[in-house]
């Protein structure tokens, strides 16, 4: 029995010793590779949409969430098509979100919805922005405006 305690005891006492691994590097910013991810996907998948644009100032460590809906004449979502999430700079904030092209219906519509929160409460959100049916989108500059 006492040989057991004896070995694990070694064991944890060289583990310890040993040299930590060489860090890690993290990359300079996490959004723009998973911008250019969503960006790859989106072109090589053919029945694919992409909208994209510029988010004006959402503050600095918020996270922010795009959301691609169908929307019924009385402006209730009846599906999401797509959505991303990002991490505010502070800055203007470059999406590109790409999601499913829906079967054409005449009392369906696309809507493309944000909404930014910092520590978990909303700050800010995107007013419901209509999409025209296309197929490539650039919805340029869209302000955010502070939740109420």
């Amino acid at each position: 029995m006492r040989p057991l305690p004896l070995m694990l005891l070694s064991c944890l006492l060289l583990g310890c010793a040993s040299q930590p691994a060489d860090e890690v590097s993290q990359p300079a910013s996490a959004a723009k590779p998973a911008i250019q991810a969503v960006q790859t996907a989106a072109k090589n998948m053919h029945n694919q949409r992409q909208l994209s644009g510029t988010l004006m100032t959402p503050p600095a460590g918020s996270r922010v969430e795009l959301a691609v809906l169908l929307i019924d004449a009385q402006g209730y979502p009846r599906k999401l098509l797509g959505s991303g999430a990002l991490t505010g700079t502070g800055q203007a904030l470059p999406f590109t979100v790409a999601f499913a092209r829906p079967a054409a219906t005449s009392d369906l519509q696309l809507q493309l919805r944000a909404r930014v929160t910092l520590s978990g409460q909303l700050v800010q959100r995107l007013p419901g922005k209509l999409i025209p049916p296309a197929q490539h989108d650039d919805l340029g500059n869209l302000q955010l405006i502070p939740a109420p």
